[in-house]
């Protein structure tokens, strides 16, 4: 049987990943981590002391060869279906976190899009209320 890890943290390294796709790990990006872990519903029953070390446990998934198509792979088994939406959600928070969005980051949405197999007209929405949490005067 294949590895899977639990909702918790496959979410949590679908962040990381975002937060580190462009080998810059802003603190900014750290601190919407942290704040979406302790804020949504989703997270409810997870140990914010644990945050850290999930972290770090993808980090170094993340720097092993084909780590990001390991990390990715691992988090499409480990979810429900009914969760892709909602990792797609955060993926896109953690980086319209520090308002700009790296071409890597537009690049690991689309492959999380399309891994997960999302509909078009539910990433646009995602995207677009995200554009209008995050717009400056």
């Amino acid at each position: 049987m294949e590895q899977t890890i639990n909702t918790h943290t496959a979410l949590i390294y679908v962040m990381v990943t975002m937060s580190a796709v462009d080998r810059s790990m802003t603190d900014t990006e750290l601190q919407k981590i942290g704040q979406l872990v302790q804020t949504l519903p989703v997270f409810d029953g997870f140990n914010p002391d644990w945050l850290v070390p999930t972290a770090e446990d993808c980090g170094a998934i993340l720097a092993e060869p084909d780590g990001l198509e390991t990390v990715l792979a691992l988090v499409e088994r480990s979810l429900p279906d009914r969760l892709f939406e909602t990792a797609y959600a955060l993926a896109v928070e953690v980086a319209a976190a520090d308002l700009v969005v790296e071409q890597e980051e537009i690049r690991l949405l689309q492959l999380i899009r399309d891994s997960m197999g999302l509909d078009k007209l539910v990433v646009a929405a995602i995207e677009r209320g995200a554009r209008a949490r995050f717009q400056v005067a």
